[in-house]
């Protein structure tokens, strides 16, 4: 049986996303089955780039205009400089040859990490799963703590 390892991304800032995925995807090569359960600012993670039509009321609509949409739009937890922060560390991760949050996120899909929305969150944020990536999973919390209660890891980012 497989080690497991569980990781809740709690935060929607670029630097912790990448943080959760290189250990997801360390965690997944070392033959842990690895699941990221994404909640609150998480889950801007995995919203498409491109605007959604949807037909949501005013206060939905006013979270999804404040929330970046998307992985490339995050901004840093310290040093965001008004989104120069987030270019900084792209340029720096590109002279490194660094995979991009984008590339860790196709590489934890290739190696079988599930992605996980929580769909409690979603309601409260008035997110819809056609905003959000597709291949996903949906539960609320009391699968995570499924998963989490047989995790060898268990890490809140």
């Amino acid at each position: 049986m497989a080690d497991k390892s569980t990781i809740v991304l709690f935060s929607g800032e670029l630097d912790k996303a990448i943080a959760a995925f290189i250990i997801a995807n360390g965690a997944a090569a070392y033959d842990h089955e690895v699941t990221i359960f994404f909640t609150f600012w998480g889950l801007n993670t995995l919203r498409k780039d491109e605007l959604v039509k949807t037909n949501k009321g005013l206060l939905e609509k006013a979270f999804g205009w404040m929330m970046p949409r998307g992985a490339d739009r995050l901004g840093l937890s310290k040093m965001n400089f008004g989104g120069l922060g987030p270019k900084m560390i792209k340029h720096v991760m590109k002279k490194h040859n660094a995979l991009t949050l984008p590339q860790l996120i196709e590489l934890a899909r290739e190696q079988g990490v599930r992605l996980v929305a929580c769909t409690m969150t979603m309601d409260l944020l008035g997110l819809q799963e056609e905003e959000l990536v597709d291949g996903l999973e949906y539960a609320g919390v009391a699968a995570y703590l499924g998963d989490a209660s047989n995790g060898k890891v268990n890490l809140f980012i």
